[in-house]
């Protein structure tokens, strides 16, 4: 499997060059940051924080336990965290990060990402969705990559990138329907099993909305004799 290697020289996600010359600024309203940290208060406070959400698919609920699809259907997955809900402003921040580079805003995620995942079990490693080859000599980065190696370190989780790979390159799956995307999906992911497999890995992804592109990976790892596979997103699309 090739490294997934970004092949972009911004500054990664994690660092802060000339944090100590220049005062942070919000990367949402552009307002001073507080302290070491490129938000204002009062949009740190206003970050769509997660609430009470379906433990199987993150789906946010009125009240605990699982949605009606998870209590009706088997899925791959033993859990699904999100730490946001996919509304302002992370629906501005993500795809800045995804689709514009901007690392500033990565940075900000992956430190959110880490205070929200701190208190949950470790798993043994950590798998970013990797990107097919093709798209990422097209980005030049991957964006779960970028949010994923900060979170790892910051959890002290091993970053796994030589576990899984995306080895069918498939269509965007923004315009297609449930239907439509677990299809686009079928083979789309393979598991590297010259190496021993960790008995509990977490997926990781940036944005989850029907869950299929983390299913197909989830189903891939789970036929190749990983025992839990769970999935952390940095958004969940209700």
């Amino acid at each position: 499997m090739p490294a997934a290697v970004n092949q972009h020289e911004a500054p990664q996600v994690d660092g802060a060059p000339l944090a100590w010359l220049l005062p942070p600024r919000c990367v949402v309203c552009g307002d001073r940051g507080m302290h070491g940290c490129d938000l204002c208060a009062g949009c740190r406070a206003a970050l769509p924080w997660s609430p009470r959400a379906c433990p199987r698919c993150a789906l946010p609920l009125a009240q605990s336990g699982d949605c009606v699809d998870c209590a009706t259907t088997a899925s791959p997955l033993d859990a699904v965290h999100a730490a946001f809900a996919y509304a302002f402003p992370l629906d501005v921040l993500l795809p800045r990060l995804k689709f514009h580079a901007d690392f500033a805003a990565g940075r900000v995620l992956a430190g959110c990402l880490a205070e929200r995942f701190a208190a949950l079990p470790r798993p043994e490693a950590l798998l970013p969705l990797p990107l097919h080859r093709s798209r990422l000599r097209q980005r030049g980065y991957d964006q779960a990559l970028e949010l994923a190696r900060p979170l790892a370190r910051a959890l002290g989780v091993p970053l796994r990138t030589d576990l899984l790979q995306r080895r069918r390159a498939t269509v965007a799956q923004t315009r297609l329907d449930a239907d439509a995307r677990r299809r686009n999906l079928q083979g789309a992911f393979a598991v590297c099993t010259h190496v021993p497999l960790p008995a509990h890995v977490v997926l990781f992804d940036d944005v989850m909305t029907t869950g299929a592109t983390l299913h197909a990976a989830a189903a891939a790892l789970r036929a190749a004799g990983v025992a839990r596979v769970e999935a952390w997103v940095c958004a969940r699309v209700a």
